[in-house]
């Protein structure tokens, strides 16, 4: 799996996001890889709706943004879950680059992450997310939620628990396998 390119992004808007954090730490440990890291607040659009889809088309943002996802050979991404689901910020971009086509994510290999301060883990957004991505996506999706983030997770040393830090292993490894 050598120099295979990485889309890595938190759908959150946050400058201290958490799931940025994690978003990075498990592109690092993808060997031999091109990472390519977005920030979201690049990518600040309109509201979408049709009628401005309509009136001005699709912003030129929407485009580039759906060209990292063309141009990468994986993706993953950290989901902050607000209110049990996607960050608006997410949700506008993921709302504007479904118009450009509908196999939104090129079919590529994902690997889907969320984390939070407490136990649950972002949980509800991940399984948000996970299910709506396996319709339109034929290949491999995994998933990793990593609970009260603040006590199993370093900067330095990355997942602490160890029980946890298998667990992410083990998805990462399977996500590098669908490369």
């Amino acid at each position: 799996m050598l120099n295979k390119k990485i889309l890595v992004f938190a759908a959150s808007n946050s400058s201290f996001s958490i799931n940025k954090k994690l978003a990075n730490y498990a592109a690092n440990q993808v060997a031999d890889s091109k990472v390519t890291f977005l920030d979201l607040n690049n990518f600040e659009m309109p509201i979408y709706s049709i009628d401005r889809e309509n009136a001005i088309g699709i912003p030129d943002l929407a485009l580039q943004f759906k060209e990292e996802v063309k141009n990468t050979d994986g993706i993953i991404i950290s989901f902050a879950e607000h209110n049990g689901s996607y960050s608006t910020a997410f949700k506008n971009i993921f709302d504007w680059i479904s118009r450009i086509n509908k196999n939104v994510w090129e079919d590529k290999p994902m690997f889907l992450l969320a984390t939070s301060p407490g136990s649950h883990g972002g949980k509800t957004v991940l399984k948000l997310a996970s299910e709506r991505f396996r319709r339109g996506n034929i290949n491999k999706i995994v998933e990793f939620s990593l609970p009260s983030f603040n006590l199993n997770f370093s900067e330095e040393l990355g997942i602490v628990d160890k029980n946890l830090n298998s667990e992410f292993e083990q998805h990462l490894n399977d996500f590098i396998q669908e490369l």
